[in-house]
């Protein structure tokens, strides 16, 4: 049986990505109001809707 190789973006891509998301949220409501307050709800949301359904998936 040959190991499988893993390259970094297959393993780190996704955590990178939501990681992202988030950074660019909390930086986003440090900002101001207005657009910035939407950029980051939808900076925060997303990565709290990803975990969530992640977790619904996951339980079947």
């Amino acid at each position: 049986m040959k190991p499988r190789q893993s390259s970094f973006w297959k393993v780190f891509g996704i955590p990178l990505g939501i990681g992202l998301l988030s950074a660019t949220g909390l930086f986003a409501a440090l900002l101001g109001d207005g657009l910035w307050d939407s950029l980051s709800w939808l900076g925060l949301g997303l990565p709290a809707a990803i975990g969530i359904l992640a977790l619904f998936k996951r339980r079947g």
